[in-house]
């Protein structure tokens, strides 16, 4: 992998990018300086700790879309072919072949997902006062537009629990149904530590520790405002008021 990396004006100049916070520029800059020679990063999330950036900054860039995510983890810097030209001689291609095979090129030179404009499940996340700022001439307003952080909330699950639910249709229906009842991706990931510290020990409840049981219109609001859970004598978990 080449040891030089270049960096565009026609990407950093733009008021897409500059309006963001620095930290999330300077995730942006680490990533491309990361990546392999086709502009993949395997460790996003760890570049992201190492600079001190937030989890924030990182889906920022992502509802953006000056990244694009993959279901393997793996992100893709959208304008990589924009910013650099690797010569032929030392071009090293990327081991991520799954990945590269869902991408094309666009004029521009920048990516995108085949079969469609950007990556739909690309997040968003409440970002505290920050705003998604306007399109500019390099990104269109559809590059712009944000989604629901549906995946966020399916890989908090998991990392709470060990477990490995996927990125299927019908968990995203799931989550999306909740947003639509007016509940945010805090909300869900509340619900999620509610029920790990209740039903995480216990190998009789654990197992409803899944998607269709935390996210089901009829039980999610309950979960959400349970009394958090102490701990008691024998060292078992149960709700104030019990």
């Amino acid at each position: 992998m080449a040891q030089r990396r270049m960096f565009s004006k026609k990407i950093t100049d733009t008021d897409i990018f500059l309006d963001m916070p620095l930290s999330s520029q300077a995730l942006y800059f680490h990533l491309n300086m990361h990546a392999d020679d086709d502009g993949l990063v395997s460790n996003a999330k760890t570049i992201r700790r190492m600079i001190g950036a937030s989890e924030d900054d990182l889906k920022l860039l992502l509802a953006k879309q000056f990244i694009f995510s993959f279901e393997s983890g793996v992100v893709v810097i959208k304008d990589w072919k924009v910013h650099n030209y690797i010569r032929r001689d030392t071009y090293n291609a990327t081991i991520y072949g799954d990945e590269k095979q869902r991408l094309e090129e666009d004029k521009n030179g920048a990516y995108t997902l085949r079969g469609r404009l950007v990556d739909g499940p690309s997040p968003q996340v409440r970002l505290g006062k920050d705003r998604l700022g306007k399109d500019s001439k390099n990104h269109s307003p559809a590059d712009a537009e944000p989604t629901f952080p549906w995946q966020s909330v399916i890989d908090y699950l998991n990392e709470k629990t060990g477990k490995h639910f996927k990125h299927t249709a019908t968990n995203k229906g799931l989550v999306l149904s909740r947003h639509k009842d007016g509940f945010t991706a805090d909300d869900m990931r509340q619900v999620i530590d509610n029920q790990c510290r209740l039903w995480l020990a216990d190998t009789k409840m654990a197992k409803y520790l899944q998607p269709s049981t935390l996210f089901r219109a009829s039980k999610f609001e309950g979960y959400l405002n349970s009394v958090p859970a102490v701990r008691n004598h024998e060292g078992r978990d149960y709700w104030v008021g019990d």
